[in-house]
Formats: structure tokens, sequence, C-alpha cells
């Protein structure tokens, strides 16, 4: 796909009319520094477009961005950040929650980004799992890779598939190497 137009439009904690356009969301969720703004900075070739940061927990809102004003990148908040208060983690998991279940988004594609080291956490499969229920599109993209060996990877790739449907794609890469991109808007462009 030939991105002529990648911008912010807004951040949003809860019910707004973002969420009952027609548009096709494609939503990114995992874990605190899995790299899923820089995976979307990767798939869009822009360098700074969604902020990243080696700290974990910049991302606080569900943030927009519109893509050749055909569908919306939506960049949710990390989880799972140890330094954060209970009560902090347990609001960003409702408001996750609250963006899968109950709000108005009609179309939406649903990528899970994974550390390719680390695999599922337990809030990953519960965001899957919900997901699957509601009968959605869902991709896992396993970032990191140039963090391992081929045969750590390739270990790792099968007990995720050991853990998941067979229905689900799974794309391989590296934000970091620029790895991966084209693989996954072949598999966005099949769903």
């Amino acid at each position: 796909m030939e991105i002529k137009k990648a911008e912010f439009i807004k951040g949003i904690k809860g019910t707004d009319d973002i969420l009952e356009s027609d548009i096709l969301n494609i939503a990114f969720y995992g874990r605190s520094n899995v790299g899923k703004s820089s995976c979307i900075n990767a798939i869009l070739g822009r360098k700074n477009l969604v902020k990243s940061s080696s700290k974990p927990g910049k991302t606080k809102e569900i943030n927009f961005f519109n893509l050749n004003d055909q569908m919306y990148f939506v960049d949710l908040p990390g989880y799972g950040y140890a330094k954060m208060s209970q009560k902090e983690r347990e609001k960003l998991r409702k408001n996750i929650l609250w963006y899968i279940m109950y709000s108005e988004v009609k179309n939406r594609i649903n990528i899970i980004v994974l550390d390719a080291k680390v695999g599922l956490s337990d809030f990953d499969k519960q965001i899957l799992h919900q997901l699957l229920e509601q009968k959605e599109k869902v991709i896992l993209l396993f970032n990191k890779i140039d963090k391992l060996n081929q045969k750590t990877l390739s270990a790792n790739i099968k007990k995720l598939k050991e853990e998941i449907s067979d229905q689900i794609e799974i794309v391989k890469m590296s934000a970091l190497k620029q790895k991966g991109t084209k693989d996954f808007w072949k598999i966005l462009e099949k769903n």
C-alpha cells in the first residue's frame, strides 16, 4: 500500500464520535515496551509519527492515526508495566477491554504485538480470547526477531502456534531493522 497521508487525529480515554465511524480500525495491542509504537512507525514508513519511548508506559490514551483517509491505525496503551501503580494498571486494562467489548467500532482488524523472546502474556491471552469470542480478525505480530538466533526464533514460533488457533496469522517483524513490514501489508490486505 502506498502511504500518501499518515497523521495523528486524537487520543481518547472513553466514548468519542470517532468510534462511530465506519472507517476500518487497525488496532494494535501489546505489553509495555513490546514495540507497538515502533512497529506502527516502521509499517507506515515514518520515523516519529507515533511517539515511542525506551521508558514503558508512554501511551496512556487510545491514539488514532489517519492513513490515506481510508483507515485508522489505533495505538492502544501498553499493559503490564510493573512500575505503574496497581490502580493505573487496572485503569489501562479496563480501557483496553472497553475498546474491545463496548466501543461502537464496527470494522476492526486486531494486531497483538508480541516480543519474540517472551511470547503471549496472560493479558495477551485474555485479549486474544475475547477477540476470537467476538469473531474478530486477529493477526499476531512477533516483534524483535532481530534479538534471537534462528533456532530460538523457530522454537518460540512453534510454541506460539501450539497456543493459538490455526486461523491466526503470525507476522515475524523487526521494527528496529524494518523487517517484515511487506509481509504485514500482504497479510493485512488478505483480511
